[in-house]
């Protein structure tokens, strides 16, 4: 048996990229969502950062609905 490691470390190097990738636009999305409520509260109107949080989440699943997709196809 030959393990063809350029391979396995692509694959490892592309998994951890997506991991992180993802991690972060959700964390961005939680950080703009928290940013509109901190200024709805001062009674003022964040739209941007929710329009952003939105946009972040609509992107996260958008990527996890591909790979599932990939894996079921």
């Amino acid at each position: 048996m030959k393990i063809d490691w350029e391979a396995l470390g692509s694959v490892f190097g592309v998994s951890l990229f997506a991991t992180v990738a993802l991690v972060a636009l959700f964390t961005l999305g939680l950080v703009g969502l928290s940013k509109h409520e901190a200024a709805t509260e001062q009674g003022g109107s964040a739209t941007l950062a929710r329009s952003g949080a939105y946009l972040c989440f609509a992107l996260v699943t958008a990527a996890v609905t591909y790979g599932i997709y990939l894996i079921v196809a």
